[in-house]
């Protein structure tokens, strides 16, 4: 990577109030892109326009000036972006390595079960969710056409096995600063295989987290990625698609993860742990920080 100053970035959905979890990423990035010399970037990630709503952006935008943070303007918007992940799409359909697919999750479900009767074990992704089954992946140039022609609902998948075939003999790592489940640093090695045929864009969203994560942090020139470590796996497509597109690779480091009492990663949908709720109670900036270093 060139010696150019650190760009660092923390980019939420506005689909709920940012909590504890979202503190500590937040807090992570400003911080140590303030002590690097380098700037901090805010980005919101509102492709789903059916979940995401304005009056969450700006309870984002408080949350983190309260949290005493400050970023570069302007602030991206992913929904402001949409011709950028389809010119990605498009490069990358122009390797022959996407396809429209059509299954839905109850078809996959049924699918999944259907084997699993028989005694056939599915494979699933890191995140636990079964391997889409591929039916339409050779699916014929009419045939695909005809679905996209249909009105039907259909996703673009990425064939998984014919762009780890692109990559050629040079094994596909990350540089992590952080820690894996695992404890693992270092040079890791990327396994985009273990996700199947991700989908990268449906015909009712523009774009995938997958795809439209690996365009903005290249077109913002993002050098370091510190997030939770549940994304950590996710780090493998990541670095495919960059391979592929041949995008710039951003040095990563995933931090560990604020759990509630259950044990559990935090959600948007519990309150008492949103940055807003401990504002409303009287706690000041400090008791957040205190609480998640």
């Amino acid at each position: 990577m060139p010696d150019t100053q650190p760009v660092f970035r923390f980019a939420p959905s506005p689909n709920g109030l940012l909590h504890l979890g979202h503190a500590l990423s937040a807090v992570l990035n400003h911080d140590t892109a303030k002590a690097a010399g380098g700037k901090f970037l805010l980005r919101i990630e509102d492709i789903d326009k059916t979940r995401c709503r304005p009056e969450f952006e700006t309870a984002i935008f408080e949350d983190l000036h309260w949290l005493g943070l400050n970023w570069e303007q302007p602030v991206r918007r992913q929904s402001e972006h949409l011709d950028a992940y389809a010119t990605a799409l498009a490069r990358l359909d122009g390797m022959g390595i996407v396809y429209p697919a059509a299954m839905s999750r109850g078809e996959i479900k049924a699918a999944v079960a259907k084997a699993e009767a028989v005694g056939r074990s599915w494979p699933r992704d890191p995140d636990g969710s079964p391997l889409y089954p591929g039916q339409e992946r050779e699916s014929s140039a009419r045939e695909r056409a005809d679905l996209i022609e249909s009105g039907r609902a259909y996703a673009w998948r990425l064939d998984m096995q014919k762009a780890i075939g692109l990559l050629g003999d040079a094994p596909l790592t990350w540089i992590e600063s952080g820690a894996g489940p695992s404890g693992e640093d270092g040079i890791i090695v990327a396994d985009p295989a273990a996700w199947g045929d991700v989908i990268l864009s449906r015909s009712d969203a523009p774009s995938s987290y997958h795809l439209s994560v690996t365009v903005d942090d290249a077109l913002q020139g993002i050098t370091h990625v510190v997030r939770g470590r549940d994304l950590y796996h996710a780090t493998s497509v990541h670095r495919l698609l960059q391979s592929l597109l041949g995008l710039p690779e951003p040095l990563y480091h995933h931090h560990r993860l604020v759990l509630g009492t259950d044990g559990r990663k935090l959600s948007k949908s519990n309150q008492d742990t949103g940055i807003a709720a401990f504002r409303s109670a009287g706690h000041s900036p400090e008791d957040v920080r205190a609480l998640i270093v």
